[in-house]
């Protein structure tokens, strides 16, 4: 097991709403930015803005999980 830093793509998740005369984006409730002009955006760290998508920069588990490799399933035990 391995963690590694990805590259998600968020763009479907996020949520513009208009507050002190500018467009604010949320991420579910956390407020992760704004917009500054059209495709120009001031993102939070983690978060990027690339190709007219949003990502989220996070640490993503990989490979087997070592607890569960030894696990003999005909017999039943992990």
């Amino acid at each position: 097991m391995t963690i590694q830093k990805q590259r998600l793509d968020i763009t479907d998740r996020l949520v513009g709403k208009f507050g002190d005369g500018q467009l604010n984006l949320y991420l579910e409730k956390e407020k992760i930015g704004q917009m500054v002009s059209e495709n120009n955006y001031d993102l939070k760290a983690g978060y990027e803005f690339n190709d007219n998508r949003f990502y989220q920069i996070a640490d993503v588990v990989t490979g087997p999980d070592q607890k569960y490799v030894d696990c003999d399933y005909e017999n039943g035990w992990c």
